[in-house]
């Protein structure tokens, strides 16, 4: 038991994605805010937020923390370490890096000719339909139902490869696209109301709950990689009913508070929106 919690894993290419990702960003910022008394700075909201550089570097935190060390090690053991791994990657890291607003950051830092191209790209066609709200809503359901009521699953127990490469990857994707229009302040094409973010974060709940449900009340073990003897702990029905409660219960709570997080979003616009109707209008009785 003790050789199995002293576990460690190091995968190389999570560790430079994330170290690299952290210093073009800590980067980026540094030369906004060195040309924060510029003019076009002013015009641009002056110096990055604090606080939106502490929830990218949380996110990058917390993929750090889910898939190095200790937890990647036991996640091939115990399905409901897996399954943290799954909740804080879309749950809470991707979030996370959306409210970090890189593409905003991107545009801020970059010179003029290169921000008249990103501001292309973002106009163009594929990423109008890349961030489409009905899509991205889809894409993150559509990946979690197939990769746990499919053989996929299974198959990425038994091949690291297809986890680190294939897995892991395409959770924290579908899930930055699908947050990316609902929640922050990245520069896009179109966003959809508030009216409708809440509607989609609350859709959500449904297939979440669906998984969760399945994986709790199934009277087998669903996985033959996690049917297996532990060193300690829950037998495996047991770990996967953990899992399941975990699914079905955690993320309607953390659904909840990203829909109050919306919900406040949409209340301090409108306030935002009265006050400016208010000065334009007592600008207009001075007249």
């Amino acid at each position: 038991m003790a050789a199995f919690l002293g576990a460690w894993h190091f995968d190389l290419f999570v560790a430079v994605n994330v170290v690299l990702a952290a210093v073009l960003y800590l980067m980026a910022i540094r030369r906004v805010n060195a040309g924060a008394g510029t003019r076009t700075a002013a015009v641009m909201h002056g110096r990055w937020p604090a606080w939106t550089t502490a929830c990218f570097l949380t996110g990058l935190a917390l993929i750090g923390a889910m898939y190095l060390g200790p937890m990647a090690a036991w996640s091939h053991t115990f399905f409901w370490v897996h399954m943290t791994q799954h909740l804080v990657i879309t749950m809470a890291a991707a979030p996370l890096l959306v409210l970090g607003a890189p593409i905003t950051l991107a545009l801020r830092a970059c010179n003029r000719r290169n921000r008249r191209s990103m501001i292309r790209v973002l106009r163009s066609r594929a990423v109008r339909v890349a961030t489409d709200p009905i899509l991205t809503w889809l894409l993150f359901a559509g990946t979690l139902l197939a990769v746990h009521f499919t053989p996929f699953y299974d198959w990425a127990l038994a091949n690291h490869g297809a986890m680190a490469i294939i897995e892991q990857p395409a959770f924290l994707l579908v899930s930055l696209l699908y947050y990316l229009p609902l929640i922050g302040s990245n520069v896009l094409p179109r966003r959809p109301s508030h009216a409708q973010r809440l509607v989609s974060l609350g859709l959500m709940m449904i297939p979440e709950a669906v998984i969760g449900a399945v994986i709790y009340f199934s009277p087998v073990v669903l996985y033959d990689g996690y049917d297996t003897v532990r060193p300690f702990g829950l037998d495996a029905l047991a770990d996967q009913q953990l899992s399941g409660a975990m699914m079905w219960a955690l993320v309607m709570v953390v659904d909840s508070f990203w829909m109050m997080w919306v919900a406040a979003d949409w209340f301090a616009s409108e306030e935002r929106r009265s006050r400016q109707q208010d000065a334009e209008w007592a600008a207009e009785s001075i007249r």
